[in-house]
C-alpha cells in the first residue's frame, strides 16, 4: 500500500500543498462524472458542465507553476487538456454505440496516459513514470467503467464505480504532493 512522505504529519505548507491536490484531483473526477451523467442523460447544463471540466487544467497549471514555472505548466495543462477532450470523445462514441470510434479513442486515451506519466517523471525525479502510468491507467479503466454503467442504467453500480474513482483520484494527489516535498524541500511555513 502506498505510504506518502508525510504520513506522520504535515507542516502547514505541505498540508496547503496536499489540500490543493486533492482539491483538483477530486474535481477532476467529479466534474467527469458530472460530464458523464450530463451527457447520458442529454442535460441542459452539458456545455456548463464540459466548460467547467475544462476549467481543471487550467487549475492544475496555476497550481504548479510555482514549482515548474510557465512553461511545464503550461506543457501538464495541455497533456490534461487532451486527456479530457479524448475522455468526451469517447462516452460520446459509447454513447452512439460507434465501438470503431470508441476503440479508437481508448487507444488515444491510454497513449496520453503514458505521455502524461512520462513528462510527470521527466520534471520530477520523486514521481516514477511507471507509478504514474500504472495510476493512470486505473483511472480511465475505472471512469470507463463507470460510464459504462451510467450508459447501461446500471446507477448504483456507477456510484460504487466512482467511489473507487475517488480513492485512486486521492493516491493521485498524494502520490503528486509527496514527490513535491521531496523535490522542493517544502517546510514549514
Amino acid at each position: 500500500m502506498y505510504q506518502p512522505i508525510f504520513s506522520r504529519g504535515l507542516s502547514g505548507s505541505q498540508l496547503r500543498l496536499s489540500n490543493t491536490m486533492r482539491q483538483l484531483w477530486n474535481e477532476h473526477v467529479l466534474w467527469t462524472r458530472m460530464f458523464i451523467l450530463s451527457t447520458a442523460f442529454n442535460l441542459p447544463d452539458l456545455q456548463f458542465v464540459a466548460d467547467r471540466l475544462m476549467q481543471n487544467p487550467d487549475d492544475f497549471a496555476d497550481a504548479l507553476k510555482p514549482y515548474y514555472g510557465e512553461r511545464k505548466a503550461a506543457q501538464f495543462k495541455q497533456l490534461l487538456t487532451e486527456h479530457l477532450s479524448i475522455a468526451g470523445k469517447l462516452v460520446n462514441a459509447a454513447k452512439a454505440g460507434n465501438t470503431t470510434e470508441a476503440d479508437l479513442q481508448r487507444r488515444s486515451w491510454y497513449m496520453n496516459a503514458e505521455d502524461i506519466a512520462r513528462f510527470l517523471a521527466m520534471i520530477n525525479r520523486y514521481w516514477s513514470e511507471k507509478e504514474w502510468k500504472d495510476m493512470l491507467f486505473e483511472h480511465l479503466r475505472l471512469t470507463e467503467e463507470e460510464a459504462a454503467y451510467i450508459l447501461g442504467g446500471k446507477y448504483f453500480k456507477s456510484i460504487d464505480k466512482y467511489d473507487e474513482i475517488q480513492a485512486e483520484a486521492m493516491k493521485m494527489a498524494d502520490v503528486m504532493t509527496d514527490g513535491i516535498i521531496r523535490q522542493f524541500r517544502v517546510q514549514h511555513t
